[in-house]
């Protein structure tokens, strides 16, 4: 079965690319701890054009957008609080905000945060937005379909560049919660 490395000509350990990783990630890579040895997490630069899932797949082949996953920043209000949440689910699905979310996060009502807020509360950039890296206290959500995945293929934090990172290292990063039923078919 291909991998998402099989895709790329160029394929580096994400650790020897920190100069191309937005600071929060670097830092986590910098830092990383988990089970996973840090050399499994690679890197790959992309057209920053095609940065948008839809055409990445268009570009390098179909195949890729069932290892592919989206992390989206949702925020979920319960009263006058709102905490903010990540959810990563496989590119060919789409995040359960009203079902599993809200229910996960306790909140009266879940929505996908502004695009402000997600920038300005991640310290990356839109479209690139990665689980790894996010601040300390915010809960990631990862679908259990992307923690069984061998690789995935996620943003890096910018637009310019994606990693490819063992699915059981995305369910190791702190603050995350595996549930199933987060990505739904689209």
């Amino acid at each position: 079965m291909a991998t998402p490395m099989d895709a790329f000509d160029d394929v580096r350990p994400a650790a020897e690319c920190l100069d191309l990783l937005v600071e929060p990630v670097a830092a986590a890579i910098r830092g990383w701890g988990g089970s996973v040895p840090v050399r499994e997490l690679r890197y790959v630069d992309t057209d920053p054009a095609i940065a948008d899932t839809e055409l990445l797949v268009a570009h390098y082949g179909s195949w890729l957008v069932e290892q592919s996953a989206n992390c989206v920043v949702v925020a979920g209000k319960r009263g006058g609080e709102v905490t903010l949440a990540a959810c990563l689910v496989l590119s060919h699905t789409r995040v359960d905000v009203n079902g599993t979310v809200r229910r996960q996060l306790g909140a009266r009502k879940a929505s996908f945060a502004p695009m402000d807020t997600a920038v300005g509360g991640s310290g990356m950039e839109y479209g690139g937005i990665t689980p790894i890296g996010l601040p300390v206290g915010w809960p990631v959500l990862v679908d259990a379909a992307v923690a069984d995945t061998p690789y995935v293929l996620i943003g890096s934090g910018g637009r310019r560049g994606k990693l490819i990172v063992p699915g059981k290292a995305l369910a190791e990063l702190p603050g995350v919660t595996v549930l199933e039923g987060l990505g739904v078919v689209a």
